[in-house]
């Protein structure tokens, strides 16, 4: 009788990475992305790597895959309205800068719901991020950065600053932004000047509010609460808020919004009420998104380049990875002046 148990039976070598790449037909980088989850690998090239190792018996080892690198190439980019073309253009720069160095965005987008937030934040760190890039929702408090910072995750916040927190920045100038935009108005003539969108909520909200008021007081020009209408970003709102606002106060003459997204909808309710911006009525926007010189007339706005925004939120991510202890770091980027026809003088 044979002794099926003798010492001359070997046991199956361990099936190796470059071998499951063959079997699959491509690269031995392909199938490590493709075993551990990675976007950059196209759906159905992770359906073949996973075909090809299950045949070979192939079992992936992620616990020394992480040993042997502690970067998965990922960013986790969070924010809270990607419908608004000011963050398409932030995301896109970022994602371009990222390209460049070789690393992938997982993106995420709130929709202002700071559980929302929380969700995407838990998901990216789960997936073992190399950083994150915020843009808070309404209501974030300062001690949602601190448990993320805790955590050792790298972290940048851009466009909404959060004063409480210890963190790197890079946003704009809102309070002398919304100053000098008022105060466009008031030097062509203007006194009546509404203020449309935004809230108290964010930074931004209150930065550009107070600018607001600044400029109408070094103007000697009294403050009207009724004048100030706080709301969503969107077209409905600066439409529905512009025609409420002149049939109430047949003496404005002139309205700041919050961003050109509002100015644009503001510019629809005038013209359903038969009146055009810059011949009937004045129109400042904020942000200047491309759009902007698209309308007619072509909005008068304040802005600066998102692009460079986003490529400084990037780099500022990628040095705070590159050096986790350093000090953290702010970068404030100015407005300019984009006069066109939207603004008529009195």
């Amino acid at each position: 009788m044979t002794d099926d148990t003798n010492g001359d039976l070997k046991a199956p070598s361990k099936v190796r990475l470059i071998e499951v790449a063959q079997e699959a037909g491509v690269s031995r980088s392909a199938v490590s992305l493709a075993l551990r989850g990675h976007p950059s690998i196209p759906k159905r090239t992770h359906a073949r790597i996973q075909d090809a190792a299950r045949r070979l018996g192939y079992v992936y080892n992620r616990g020394a895959a992480n040993l042997r690198t502690a970067s998965t190439q990922t960013v986790g980019v969070v924010v809270h309205d990607v419908t608004n073309p000011y963050f398409a253009e932030i995301v896109a720069a970022v994602q371009d800068e990222m390209t460049l160095h070789g690393r992938v965005i997982l993106f995420g987008n709130t929709q202002e719901c700071t559980t929302r937030q929380a969700e995407f934040i838990e998901t990216f760190r789960e997936h073992n991020v190399d950083g994150l890039i915020l843009c808070p929702a309404a209501g974030t408090q300062a001690d949602m950065v601190a448990d993320i910072q805790r955590s050792g995750v790298p972290l940048v916040l851009f466009s909404r600053d959060l004063p409480d927190a210890d963190v790197d920045y890079v946003g704009s100038a809102n309070f002398e932004g919304m100053q000098s935009a008022t105060a466009h108005l008031i030097g062509a003539g203007h006194r009546r000047i509404a203020m449309v969108g935004g809230n108290t909520d964010t930074s931004t909200g209150r930065d550009r509010l107070a600018g607001y008021r600044a400029a109408l007081g070094d103007a000697g020009i009294a403050e009207d609460p009724d004048l100030i209408v706080e709301g969503p970003a969107t077209r409905d709102f600066g439409m529905r808020t512009i025609r409420a606002l002149t049939t109430r106060e047949p003496e404005l003459t002139a309205c700041v919004c919050f961003n050109d997204v509002l100015a644009f909808g503001v510019m629809l309710g005038l013209r359903a009420d038969n009146k055009e911006a810059g011949r009937d009525f004045s129109v400042v926007g904020f942000d200047d998104i491309a759009e902007a010189t698209l309308w007619r007339p072509a909005l008068t706005s304040f802005g600066f380049s998102r692009q460079e925004l986003g490529r400084r939120v990037a780099e500022m991510l990628l040095r705070r990875i590159a050096e986790p202890n350093s000090p953290p770091k702010r970068i404030i980027l100015n407005f300019e002046l984009r006069s066109r026809e939207s603004v008529r003088a009195r």
